[in-house]
């Protein structure tokens, strides 16, 4: 199992934390709200409570924030995330969800990286998935990309600790790709499906 640590208090954070306890997984828990941050910390019950901006004692950490201050963090770190896979699970779109805040050609994810001390590597996965859907407990699929392959290794077995199926589509290039998946799920939501309810997922064909 994987030794966690994550950054942030909200809701994706706690379901995160939830399930990687659950799978057996060490979790750290670390958050500017010292009080939210034992509140979670208690309600898993065998988590630990981090310090901000010290070294986060789990190999991973996952950057549970919102994207317009994800890079920031991430350089307020600096070295202490040396070394570290480093999980990005924030979305891009904008206001209304019909489009990215990020330009052509790049992503959230490729922004924290270059904010990233250079032996860190940044993985994207999860944010192709609703967080109240993931709190439910489904098996659902998670795609995820990187490029250094030992560290989408570590990501994909922790997904798998999570009952979760991992699928890796390539490069860190494809975090744009995975992030304008965003807005197709919300449209999905809205429209087609018609609940929110709801999860993209794979399908093999034999």
């Amino acid at each position: 199992m994987s030794s966690v640590s994550i950054i942030g208090v909200g809701n994706m954070a706690s379901t995160l934390a939830t399930r990687a306890v659950a799978g057996g997984n060490s979790v750290e828990i670390i958050g500017r709200d010292q009080a939210k941050t034992k509140e979670l910390t208690a309600s898993l019950g065998g988590a630990t409570a981090g310090t901000v901006g010290t070294v986060p004692a789990g190999d991973i950490v996952i950057l549970a924030v919102p994207y317009a201050s994800a890079a920031a963090v991430v350089s307020e770190y600096g070295a202490a995330l040396a070394g570290k896979v480093i999980i990005d699970i924030s979305n891009t779109f904008n206001a209304d969800a019909t489009g990215l805040v990020t330009p052509d050609g790049t992503s959230g994810a490729q922004e924290i990286a270059k904010a990233a001390p250079a032996s860190a590597h940044v993985v994207k996965a999860f944010n192709t998935i609703f967080g109240h859907v993931l709190a439910q407990g489904h098996p659902l699929d998670v795609f995820f990309a990187g490029d250094d392959a030992e560290a989408k290794a570590t990501v994909s077995a922790f997904i798998e600790s999570l009952g979760l199926r991992p699928f890796d589509v390539g490069g860190l290039e494809m975090a744009h790709w995975l992030e304008g998946m965003g807005p197709v799920l919300m449209g999905l939501a809205r429209n087609g499906a018609g609940t929110f309810d709801v999860a993209l997922g794979v399908s093999i064909l034999s």
